[in-house]
This record gives C-alpha cells, sequence and structure tokens, in this order.
C-alpha cells in the first residue's frame, strides 16, 4: 500500500513514505536483531546534556513482556496492536543527574523516538505510536520506578490487511495522509 505524503517541498523518502498504520501482519515474527538497528539509532538522537533521558522496555509477541503491555492496552489499540510484532514501551527520566527536574526530558524522548521510528522505516518495518494504555497498570506490571515515567508505546511490525480492521477505521488505513499547511505552522518562512 502507498501511503507517501504529498509534500509542498522535496523530503527524503523515508521521510515521505513513513506512516502509522493500524493493521499489522499477526503471521510476521520480529527478533531483537530486527529492531537492533533502530534502537542504535535511538541512542544516538541529541540531548540536551547529553544525558540521554530515555529508555525503552520491549516485548515481542509471544513473551511475558509483550503480553503485560497487551493488558494494559485501552481503547481501539487493544483491538489492532496485538497483531504487531514487538511493543515498545518509551520512557523517561524526569531528573537530572544533580535531582533537579529535567524539562527536555519528553522532549529528548521524543527525538529518540522519532530517530527509531525513521530507522525502522529504513528497515522496512512500520511502527506507530500511541497513547491509549493504562500508565499506572503498566508502570506497576513492569516494574518501573520514579525518577523514570513511562511516556508512550510504539507498535513495530509488517504491515497487515486492513480489512481486519472495523469499517470505520479501514477508511483512515487506505485513504490518503493528511496534514496541516506548512504556512499554518511555521511563521516566516
Amino acid at each position: 500500500m502507498n501511503k507517501r505524503a504529498i509534500t509542498e517541498h522535496p523530503i527524503h523518502d523515508i521521510v515521505a513514505n513513513r506512516w502509522s498504520p493500524r493493521s499489522f501482519d499477526p503471521t510476521a515474527v520480529l527478533v531483537p536483531a530486527d529492531l537492533a538497528p533502530a534502537f542504535e539509532a535511538a541512542r544516538w538522537a541529541p540531548s540536551a546534556n547529553n544525558l540521554q533521558p530515555w529508555r525503552y522496555i520491549v516485548g515481542f509477541r509471544g513473551d511475558e513482556t509483550f503480553g503485560k503491555i497487551v493488558e494494559d492496552l485501552s481503547g481501539f489499540n487493544a483491538g489492532w496492536a496485538p497483531d504487531a510484532g514487538a511493543l515498545v514501551v518509551a520512557i523517561t527520566n524526569t531528573l537530572t543527574a544533580s535531582g533537579r527536574d529535567n524539562a527536555y526530558a519528553r522532549y529528548d524522548l521524543g527525538q529518540s523516538v522519532a530517530h527509531f521510528t525513521i530507522q525502522a522505516t529504513a528497515n522496512g518495518h512500520m511502527t506507530h505510536q500511541m497513547g491509549g494504555f493504562d500508565v499506572d497498570a503498566l508502570t506497576i506490571a513492569l516494574g518501573v520506578s520514579e525518577p523514570w515515567e513511562i511516556v508512550s508505546l510504539i507498535a513495530v511490525g509488517a504491515l497487515g490487511d486492513p480489512n481486519r480492521l472495523p469499517e470505520e477505521r479501514r477508511e483512515s488505513e487506505t485513504g490518503p495522509r493528511e496534514r496541516k499547511p506548512l504556512a499554518e505552522v511555521v511563521t516566516g518562512l
């Protein structure tokens, strides 16, 4: 399925072709070596004061961690995300080394996740970032403790059949990608 972004200016093919499906192939298998390059890219993301306040917990379909993550998915995510080959929990440390609030922790984690996503796309994997989960229950299930906090999840896998999705979700899955015009998000360009 081609969902290439229709852009106002030329951008790199990997960025133009990256999109967030909800239809994953439930038979496709991922192993740690498949995601290692994406995590390597995440490791090299920009970071304020080089604190690198990110950590990831990965569950591969069929393992205990994956099961814990699936148990805490909510809403529509509980229907499609278990088909992904892996579910990744993105975590940030909210404090600096000196114990002060790290105002850039979530921003830095976002940079790291973006690098992960682009590298995963370059390696032929589909990704979908999400926030539909019970953060409190997942924090307990995975043993995450302060100053670390779970921010988001990433489903990773092979593209699946959009016909497996509920009818109301198929149109967004197969339709063109949409974004606000560049002039609406950038002043002074």
